[in-house]
């Protein structure tokens, strides 16, 4: 088995198409409009002979430089003598994204898991009560599981091995969930094919 020129060529055409549409979609889409229209539609002229006025109806204009000189700064990376700029950009960069990725994902997922977790364990119906109990033995017992701090022995050795078969149950359960809806999948492609397209299945 090799690579052949069609496949190279289809390859490269796909990767080169994919990479100009994006460049094309983050230019006309974030760009322009968000950063270079607002920086040209500056008027300075306002700002240095009304400081006050000018400036607090431009400020939003006006620190669109900062992001901008950071990207600027991008381009350091192709020279050797100031390849090492390039590392305040990709550092912002890469604070922002790390702060709102924390917050979103504890405000969004794990509060809102926490939060599903604090169960009565009585509800005054027996199944209901005994689903509460299940699920919270299952997850201090998954807890327990990756809990290293010591070894897992005793009672810690048993949660830990009872925090295993739930673990694997769950995981069991999500395999399945995602063969069974890549099948549907399976299932509704071939359907169209041998029923819409070739007309075999009525």
């Amino acid at each position: 088995y090799k690579d052949n020129p069609f496949y190279k060529f289809a390859e490269h055409l796909y990767v080169g198409i994919s990479a100009g549409y994006w460049v094309s979609m983050e230019y006309h889409n974030v760009f322009r409009p968000n950063l270079w229209d607002p920086l040209m539609r500056l008027d300075l002229n306002i700002l240095f002979s009304f400081p006050r006025v000018g400036f607090a109806f431009m400020w939003q204009s006006l620190i669109l430089i900062i992001p901008f000189a950071f990207g600027i700064l991008f381009f350091t990376r192709f020279t050797k003598n100031f390849a090492w700029l390039s590392r305040w950009s990709m550092a912002l960069i890469i604070g922002i994204f790390a702060g709102i990725a924390i917050i979103g994902y504890s405000t969004g997922d794990l509060i809102l898991q926490i939060r599903a977790n604090l169960l009565p364990l009585w509800t005054g119906n027996w199944l209901s009560s005994l689903n509460n109990i299940l699920l919270t033995v299952g997850v201090l017992t998954s807890l327990i599981y990756f809990f290293f701090s010591k070894e897992h022995k005793g009672t810690l050795g048993a949660g830990a091995k009872v925090g295993i078969w739930f673990l694997m149950i769950s995981f069991g359960a999500s395999f399945g969930y995602t063969v069974m809806s890549r099948m549907s999948l399976l299932i509704g492609r071939i359907y169209f094919l041998f029923g819409n397209w070739l007309g075999l299945i009525k």
